[in-house]
């Protein structure tokens, strides 16, 4: 790799996976026929760009109040997105209120007991260094008794780049300078001596040494991606990976082009001698019938915040996990009023069976967001949860 001394790394074994210890919370969770985590809206208008009248907020309290029902109903994990937007744009779900994903996570330690929580972070930006990120890691980690976790982000904003005081590091550079990041923190949370690294291109330090201990080995490592440098970081490091419908948002898209997607990232892991799991996420319209859930689609749809879609278009962006989807569709695709990556709309037969087949394409866990999240997932948890455990997608 450019630039980037990883001898150091490898000499003595990394941290082991929390999935090789049967009784550690990301064990137990493996053990469902598919994880089912909730996407928390913990930014102004979650997911949606509609002004359709919700309870929706971004609040800490309410984000609170869906983790505990979540955990009620048995789901195994939650996250929430990270964004550093500037204010700006005149629509009415326009992005300016918003929590930070590693504290509000963090944060819900003290109220859950089962749940896994993981931390969106963005490990490239600002002063980030592995040893403080080890050591807060390694905190959470024996507060949650294992069940904290890094989402792993690198950003594909330049505004994002340019806010912490540098251009937009090149899409490839990311990865390699995320993969030495995260080699650093497996090291540090694995090492029973002192460890001293010095790398010709980022960090670097003398002497360190982490503590709490892991219960089970280290924290869950997670990440987005859709790209050919983010599947080989993958396979390399990570226990959960967040993918996308390389082609497009609605389902038949979704089911065409997704068994060969996750094969291959899985492929990655297997050729590391690991195993990962993909992760989708679904925003989920359902009603009683059909009709109904079509009729609340369109009432999102109807309400678009055409401005606030608007104002995001002008951020350039270098992901690779969306290029496929359709831009200016506000049903499916880029910036559509409904939102997710896929919008699975229905009744809770339906939405059963569309998410049946989306496990036989290979996705192994569904990390759901609504439009109404409260009141949306009560239905979701009384209607189509039943559904699942009968279909064999939960226990």
């Amino acid at each position: 790799m450019n630039a980037i001394d990883t001898t150091l790394l490898k000499t003595r074994a990394t941290a082991a996976n929390p999935a090789d210890y049967p009784d550690s919370p990301l064990s137990q969770a493996l053990r469902q026929p598919v994880l089912l985590g909730l996407f928390l809206p913990i930014h102004h208008g979650g997911w949606s760009s509609s002004a359709l009248p919700r309870t929706t907020d971004w609040s800490f309290d309410y984000n609170a109040k869906l983790t505990q029902k979540a955990e009620k109903l048995g789901f195994d994990l939650v996250f929430g997105y990270s964004t550093w937007q500037p204010k700006g744009g005149q629509g009415p779900t326009r992005t300016e209120a918003g929590l930070d994903a590693f504290i509000t996570t963090a944060s819900l330690a003290s109220i859950t007991s089962r749940i896994l929580l993981i931390s969106t972070i963005h490990v490239l930006y600002g002063p980030w260094h592995p040893i403080h990120l080890a050591k807060f890691g390694a905190t959470l980690d024996h507060i949650s008794k294992g069940r904290w976790g890094i989402n792993v982000v690198t950003g594909h904003r330049a505004y994002e780049h340019e806010l912490f005081g540098w251009s937009q590091i090149e899409h490839d550079r990311r990865y390699e300078l995320a993969d030495e990041f995260v080699s650093i923190l497996e090291r540090l949370w694995s090492e029973t001596e002192n460890f001293s690294y010095q790398s010709k291109a980022s960090w670097q330090f003398k002497d360190a040494y982490i503590s709490p201990r892991s219960l089970y080995g280290r924290p869950i490592l997670v990440n987005a991606t859709g790209s050919d440098a983010g599947i080989n970081f993958v396979g390399r490091h990570s226990d959960i990976v967040f993918i996308t419908s390389p082609d497009g948002g609605d389902i038949e898209s979704a089911l065409s082009s997704l068994p060969a997607h996750t094969a291959r990232v899985k492929q990655s892991a297997i050729n590391n001698g690991r195993q990962v799991r993909t992760l989708l996420n679904p925003l989920i319209v359902v009603r009683e019938t059909e009709r109904e859930a079509e009729e609340y689609a369109q009432a999102i749809i109807d309400h678009a915040d055409r401005e606030s879609i608007a104002g995001r278009s002008r951020f350039t962006s270098d992901a690779h996990a969306w290029k496929g989807h359709q831009r200016g569709n506000l049903r499916h695709g880029v910036g559509s009023a409904i939102g997710g990556n896929v919008q699975l709309i229905g009744s809770p037969e339906q939405i059963t069976e569309q998410l049946l087949q989306l496990k036989e394409a290979g996705v192994d866990g569904f990390q759901l967001a609504f439009y109404d999240f409260e009141p949306d997932l009560d239905f979701f948890g009384k209607r189509v949860l039943p559904l699942l455990k009968q279909a064999g997608l939960r226990l």
